[in-house]
C-alpha cells in the first residue's frame, strides 16, 4: 500500500513539475505548444476560408470549449488522472508479476522503419477508438457522458475537446492493453497523437473540405458534421460516421452517411434544449441524471 501512496504523491508533483518545465522550457516535443500551434493554425483557416460564412468568429460555445481544452488536457491530469493512471499501470504490472510476466509486449516493432511503426500504431489506435465511439452512442449509460460532446450547437475546431473527463478514462482503459502488447516508443506515440489532434481539429472546424477520394480514408468536416446532426435517419437511431481520424471504418462497416451537404443542418441531440450550458453542470449531469433510458437519440 505504501508503494501506491508514494506513486500517487510522486504523480502529483511529477506532473506539476513536468507541466511547468514544458511551458517554461519548450522543446520540439512540447505538447503544450504543439496544441496551441495546431489550434491557431486551424482557427486561422476558419477565419480565412469559413464554410458557414454567417457563423461568428467567436461562435456559440467557443469559450466553453476553450476551457475544456485546458481541463481535459492539463488540469484533469494535475487533479488526479495522472496519479490514477500510474497506479493502474503499477497494479496491472504487479498482477502480471504473479505469473512471472514482466511485460506483455507480444510484437516488437523496433526493427521496422519508423514510418511503418507510425502507420501501424495510428491504424490500430484509430480502429479501437472507432469501436469505443460506437459504444458511446449505443450504451445508454455511456451516452449520458457523450451527450456533452453532442451539446455543441455551432461547430468549430475547439469543439473536438468538449467531452466529459470520463471519456478519457474509457478510451485510455480500452486502448491500454492492445497498445501495450506492441513495442511502441514515446516519440512514435507523440507523433501519432499530434496528427490525430490535427485531424480532429479539421473535422470539427468551420471548413468545407471533403478531401476528394481521400475522404473515403480520412474523416473530414463534411462527413463529421453529419455525426453531430440533431435529426437522425430512422434506420440509424444510434448515429453514423463514428470515425475519429479515419473514415475508412465507417465505409467498411456500413456506418457512413453523407446524404447531402450538411452546411446548414441543426446540431445537437433530441432534448438538448434543457441540457446545461456551463462546465460545472455538464460535468455533473451524467451522475445526476436519474433517467438512464435512452431517449435523446431515438
Amino acid at each position: 500500500m505504501e508503494k501506491y501512496l508514494d506513486i500517487i504523491a510522486n504523480s502529483f508533483t511529477g506532473y506539476f513539475n513536468y507541466l511547468v518545465n514544458e511551458i517554461t522550457h519548450p522543446t520540439w516535443t512540447s505538447y503544450f505548444y504543439w496544441l496551441i500551434g495546431l489550434s491557431l493554425l486551424v482557427w486561422i483557416l476558419e477565419i480565412m476560408i469559413p464554410w458557414r460564412k454567417d457563423q461568428k468568429l467567436i461562435r456559440k460555445g467557443f469559450w466553453l470549449d476553450g476551457f475544456y481544452i485546458l481541463f481535459n488536457f492539463f488540469l484533469f491530469s494535475l487533479i488526479g488522472y495522472n496519479a490514477l493512471s500510474n497506479v493502474g499501470v503499477e497494479l496491472f504490472n504487479d498482477f502480471l508479476g504473479l505469473f512471472g510476466i514482466e511485460n506483455i509486449v507480444a510484437v516488437e516493432l523496433g526493427n521496422l522503419p519508423v514510418w511503418s511503426q507510425l502507420l501501424i500504431m495510428f491504424v490500430i489506435a484509430d480502429f479501437i477508438q472507432w469501436n469505443v465511439h460506437r459504444q458511446l452512442h449505443r450504451r445508454p449509460y455511456l451516452w449520458e457522458f457523450h451527450k456533452i460532446h453532442h451539446s455543441v450547437k455551432e461547430m468549430g475546431f475547439a469543439a473536438q475537446f468538449r467531452f466529459h473527463f470520463m471519456e478519457t478514462i474509457i478510451y485510455k482503459s480500452v486502448q491500454y492493453i492492445p497498445l501495450a502488447m506492441i513495442g511502441f516508443g514515446i516519440k512514435e506515440f507523440f507523433i501519432v497523437h499530434m496528427f490525430a489532434v490535427l485531424v480532429g481539429h479539421l473535422n470539427h472546424a468551420n471548413l468545407g473540405w471533403s478531401y476528394g477520394p481521400l475522404g473515403y480514408v480520412f474523416n473530414n468536416p463534411r462527413m463529421h458534421i453529419w455525426h453531430h446532426s440533431k435529426k437522425l435517419p430512422e434506420d440509424r437511431p444510434y448515429g453514423m460516421n463514428f470515425g475519429l481520424s479515419l473514415s475508412l471504418w465507417d465505409y467498411l462497416f456500413g456506418t457512413a452517411f453523407i446524404p447531402k451537404s450538411g452546411k446548414k443542418i441543426e446540431l445537437g441531440f433530441s432534448g438538448d434544449e434543457d441540457f446545461p450550458e456551463d462546465f460545472k453542470n455538464q460535468t455533473l449531469f451524467p451522475f445526476q441524471n436519474k433517467n438512464k433510458a435512452r431517449t435523446s437519440k431515438l
